[in-house]
C-alpha cells in the first residue's frame, strides 16, 4: 500500500506505472534511497508548491531523500493500477526517471543518462 500510493502521485498515467515501480522495487533492491518528491512533500507541514533542497535535506519520517527504505505510512489512497504496478512491476534496470512536462516521464538506467534528461526536461520546462 505505501509503494503503490508513492506510485500513484509519481505517476498519474496508469501506462507508466509499472514502470515507475520498477525503478522503485530496483533501488530497493540494491540499497538505494527511493528519493521520491512527493514523499518529501507529504512530510512538509507547510509547503507552497516550491520543491527546494532545503526540504529534501530536511529529515522528517516521510523524507526518502534522509531515510533509506519505505516511508512510515501511504502518502495517499492509491488507484487500482497503482496498487497492481507496486505488485507487479515491469522488469527493467531503470534508476531513474525525470518528468517530461507532458505528462509522462523519461527513464534512465545511469546516473549520467538522468542527468542529461533532467538538463533537457528542465530547460522545456523553463
Amino acid at each position: 500500500m505505501i509503494l503503490a500510493s508513492i506510485i500513484e502521485k509519481e505517476s498519474g498515467n496508469p501506462r507508466e506505472q509499472p514502470l515507475v515501480s520498477s525503478v522503485f522495487h530496483n533501488r530497493l533492491s540494491i540499497g538505494m534511497r527511493l528519493q521520491s518528491d512527493p514523499t518529501v512533500i507529504y512530510g512538509l507541514s507547510e509547503f507552497d508548491g516550491n520543491l527546494t533542497r532545503a526540504h529534501l535535506e530536511t529529515p522528517n519520517p516521510y523524507n526518502t531523500y534522509t531515510n533509506p527504505g519505505l516511508p512510515p505510512g501511504p502518502i495517499c489512497n492509491p488507484g487500482r493500477t497503482a496498487l497492481q504496478a507496486a505488485l507487479f512491476p515491469e522488469t527493467s534496470t531503470f534508476l531513474y526517471f525525470v518528468g517530461n512536462g507532458q505528462g509522462a516521464h523519461i527513464f534512465s538506467s545511469t546516473l549520467s543518462d538522468h542527468n542529461k534528461a533532467v538538463a533537457k526536461y528542465q530547460k522545456l520546462q523553463n
